[in-house]
């Protein structure tokens, strides 16, 4: 079986927050997948000043000795390497859209989404919109510029348009609040969502993976919220510096979040709101929602977070694992689906 050379994308091209969080997966990604005779993985790493670096690792000392260069360089080094696929780790916008526009302008094939669709998934709105004409149910809301007032009686959501792991989101419980929450959203976004309360309920996480063309659930994942002692998840509750100065991840301690006994008759039907997603934002190989379950039980579409970076710390990769879907094997089903038809395609066990 031929070895596959694989680069992994890491870094920011935005701000050093975003290099460090894409690091911490890789790192993690690259650990738990090493297999020689299956894999010959290279390293590309981006930092905020837009230079490349090629390290033989990503230890912060090897990355330290590794020779930056601009991007007419690193182009003429991805062309000489003869790379079959590329896997993305990026979560800074830039790096969920320019840079993987760029491999297909190299026609190199990469693991994930493509960058309209990531663009469109990174702006909340448009996602909403876009779910909401299939027939998914999403909060009444409104997208706010400077200097807009916000015309939804509390309680309500503020939140910027396109930020992550619970950035400058506010619960408003009066209208008195709205000033203050307006301002620390538009500190993330120049563009901010304001969207009705749907009151718990659970939130929870459904994850996709596309197996031979098929469309295949993962088993939910449920996030810790209650009504009254914390009725929305911040950034305290998805990540954390350490001691050392590195990001960790929070969510991963079977306290903040679980695994929803797939007997559980919530799982179905967040399966098949979060499958309608997928096909009407035009994914492929795989997808991740975020729905809030009100009292009755129904599922509310929150957003859309097309990364896995194949790390077992990866949300995905979790919910794989408690379908029965080792690491190994749910990284092969995406190289399959990357490559399709292509001879260099892996036989999975």
């Amino acid at each position: 079986m031929p070895v596959l050379r694989i680069l992994h994308l890491v870094g920011s091209a935005h701000n050093d927050f975003y290099c460090d969080l894409s690091r911490l997966y890789a790192q993690d990604c690259l650990a738990a997948t090493a297999d020689r005779s299956r894999y010959d993985f290279q390293i590309a790493y981006i930092t905020p000043d837009r230079h490349w670096r090629f390290p033989p690792s990503l230890n912060p000392e090897d990355i330290a000795v590794t020779k930056p260069i601009p991007l007419s360089d690193a182009i003429q080094f991805l062309t000489a390497q003869n790379f079959d696929l590329v896997l993305p780790q990026m979560f800074c916008i830039p790096g969920m859209t320019h840079y993987r526009a760029l491999f297909d302008l190299l026609k190199i094939p990469y693991i994930g989404n493509t960058p309209d669709i990531m663009a469109i998934t990174a702006h909340k709105a448009r996602a909403k919109a876009i779910v909401e004409a299939a027939g998914v149910k999403v909060p009444r809301g409104e997208l706010l510029r400077q200097g807009d007032v916000p015309t939804i009686t509390p309680p309500a959501i503020v939140k910027p348009v396109s930020s992550d792991n619970s950035l400058g989101v506010t619960l408003v419980k009066e209208a008195t609040d709205y000033n203050a929450a307006l301002k620390k959203a538009f500190e993330y976004a120049s563009e901010v969502i304001v969207e009705t309360f749907i009151e718990l309920g659970r939130e929870v996480r459904c994850g996709i993976i596309v197996k031979d063309g098929e469309l295949v659930g993962l088993p939910l994942e449920e996030y810790l919220v209650d009504p009254h002692e914390k009725p929305i998840r911040n950034y305290a509750d998805k990540l954390k510096k350490t001691d050392d100065g590195n990001l960790d991840c929070v969510a991963k301690d079977n306290k903040k979040s679980w695994i929803v006994d797939p007997n559980d008759p919530i799982t179905q039907k967040v399966q098949q709101v979060a499958k309608k997603c997928h096909q009407a934002l035009g994914c492929r190989h795989y997808s991740l929602f975020d729905f809030r379950i009100d009292p009755e039980g129904q599922p509310w579409f929150l957003e859309a977070g097309l990364y896995c970076s194949f790390a077992p710390k990866s949300v995905i990769s979790s919910m794989a694992k408690a379908a029965g879907i080792p690491l190994n094997r749910l990284l092969m089903t995406a190289i399959n689906e990357t490559l399709g038809s292509n001879k260099k395609a892996l036989s999975i066990p």
